[in-house]
């Protein structure tokens, strides 16, 4: 069995910047993705990502904000979606922290 597409959203949001969400189920899991996940959460403004989520092959789960990386404590689907869109407020609330 191969990864499934469970979530895929491509959006413009009102400020004309790009939300782009994958979310795969994998079959079984990893020493890189325990959770059985594979994911990833852009934000694209003026054609730069400033926001991203995502567990590149063996980096685990991360965090990109501007030009910081830092990593990722994934607890489920739902609390990442939500602390993307809290980057995204946060971001566009002109309070870039890292």
């Amino acid at each position: 069995m191969k990864a499934q597409l469970i979530k895929y959203v491509k959006a413009i949001d009102e400020l004309n910047n790009t939300i782009e969400i994958k979310v795969w189920q994998l079959p079984e899991s990893s020493e890189d993705k325990p959770h059985r996940y594979k994911y990833s959460l852009v934000y694209i403004a003026e054609d730069i990502r400033v926001i991203g989520y995502d567990n590149a092959e063996e980096k685990g789960d991360h965090r990109h904000y501007k030009d910081t990386e830092k990593p990722y404590s994934f607890k489920s689907i739902e609390r990442l979606l939500e602390d993307f869109y809290k980057d995204i407020e946060r971001y566009n609330g002109g309070k870039h922290e890292s």
